[in-house]
């Protein structure tokens, strides 16, 4: 058997975890989250989470 019989196979193309809708569903419940909280280290990290969310999907 040489290389030339076996088939190349291409992986499958990757596909998108979550969907538009979902980002923004998130993006609103991150909003929600921090108007509640007063620890500002969490919020910092909420704020940090929220803006690469924000990468993905406008506003």
């Amino acid at each position: 058997m040489s290389d030339n019989d076996t088939p190349k196979t291409e992986p499958a193309r990757a596909r998108a975890l979550l969907s538009t809708a979902d980002m923004k569903l998130l993006r609103r419940a991150l909003e929600s989250h921090a108007r509640g909280t007063e620890d500002r280290e969490e919020l910092a990290k909420i704020n940090a989470l929220h803006h690469r969310l924000g990468t993905y999907v406008p506003s």
